[in-house]
């Protein structure tokens, strides 16, 4: 981790650490480097329990939401941290490991193939063209598109700052992408 450990704390950053404690267990993942900036670190924190726990869409497509993010950005943490719950939720492991070697997921689910079209679309193209923003409408209504869009920018920002900060690996767990070493990218050595 490129950031030192807080030693030192501000009231309101121990404060943050009291709640994080209470609903999460900890202060983990990226909150280790979000409070730095305390009050960044409360609105942050709200936005990720609101994504992860409230949005419109079903727990398993809020996981999965997460999940393609994660990849997207190269961030081992956030997907570890997650697919076990994404599991949990529904998804097939068997597309997600398909999903973490950056083939195609091949989704049984029309839901989960809609809503990977269209995050793959916006995070990849910056667009999303008419045929897919269409079906994922029909499929998740005003509201769930845009906590759907809500979500990733939240999730991305979550693995920009897990990445460029290094936060930590999971000890107990693998690195869950072929292409990425520690906080590096590599050639490909194994298929899936």
């Amino acid at each position: 981790m490129r950031l030192r450990p807080l030693t030192e704390m501000n009231p309101r950053q121990a404060d943050l650490v009291e709640r994080m404690v209470n609903q999460r267990g900890g202060v983990k993942g990226p909150f280790i480097a979000f409070l730095r900036s305390p009050e960044l670190c409360e609105l942050v924190e709200e936005l990720g329990t609101y994504c992860t726990r409230s949005s419109a869409l079903p727990l398993r497509l809020r996981e999965l939401t997460l999940l393609i993010a994660a990849r997207h950005c190269d961030a081992q943490h956030s997907w570890n941290a997650h697919v076990d719950k994404g599991i949990d939720a529904g998804l097939d492991p068997a597309a997600l490991r398909r999903l973490a070697h950056r083939q195609d997921p091949q989704f049984s689910d029309a839901d989960e193939r809609v809503l990977h079209r269209f995050a793959t679309e916006v995070l990849e193209h910056h667009f999303v063209g008419d045929e897919t923003y269409a079906e994922a409408l029909e499929r998740f209504g005003e509201r769930g598109l845009v906590d759907l869009l809500a979500a990733l920018g939240c999730f991305s920002m979550f693995a920009m700052v897990l990445n460029a900060f290094q936060v930590d690996l999971q000890p107990d767990r693998e690195p869950p992408f072929p292409d990425i070493e520690g906080f590096t990218r590599v050639a490909v050595r194994d298929a899936l």
